[in-house]
């Protein structure tokens, strides 16, 4: 088979997104930040004039580390936090929460330090993506912020996927379509 691209303009800048087959007749577009450290200054920049007044961000490990990295800096954020995939040596006191994700094959752990959740308690977050798609991993990360006791103040991502463009409590650059076993935009 044939690689198939999407051009998508995001934040000023245009990218060819390699389509990926999820089944015979439903295909993602790659979307990956990692290494594109023009896009992610740019899509970082775009979403802080956007982003609401918080006290912390977070994201899951791992796509949206540099985008939330970045968001931090630009905003003279002294800390932010991350959802790790597995526990580590050095985490105590370890909140969890299962996910499935549309780009793994298998349930996933999304684990949070009980230091980070001690830092979030009782603070306006916002949770920041690279792309939100069926919202498994947004929700995953919501039900960990519910245990913590934060205030979930807002929800950004650079793409919207799919229906996850049809939400209202997301802010997001732009909408990344699926496509059908063509290559063909769904609408």
């Amino acid at each position: 088979m044939q690689d198939m691209y999407y051009e998508m303009n995001v934040a000023g800048l245009t990218r060819q997104l390699p389509l990926c087959p999820l089944s015979d007749k439903l295909m993602i577009g790659a979307f990956v930040i990692f290494g594109d450290m023009e896009l992610t200054t740019a899509c970082a920049k775009a979403l802080v004039e956007r982003c609401p007044e918080h006290d912390v961000l977070i994201t899951a490990e791992s796509k949206g580390i540099p985008l939330v990295c970045e968001m931090s800096r630009m905003l003279g954020n002294e800390r932010y936090v991350l959802a790790r995939k597995a526990p580590k040596l050095y985490m105590r006191d370890v909140l969890t929460v299962e996910v499935n994700s549309i780009t793994t094959d298998h349930r996933q752990t999304l684990c949070l330090d009980g230091k980070d959740a001690e830092y979030m308690k009782g603070k306006r977050v916002v949770i920041v993506d690279d792309v939100i798609s069926t919202g498994e991993s947004l929700h995953a990360l919501e039900k960990l912020l519910e245990q913590v006791g934060c205030d979930v103040v807002g929800r950004m991502a650079i793409l919207a996927e799919g229906e996850a463009a049809d939400r209202k409590d997301l802010i997001f650059l732009e909408k990344l379509p699926l496509f059908n076993g063509e290559g063909k935009p769904i609408d």
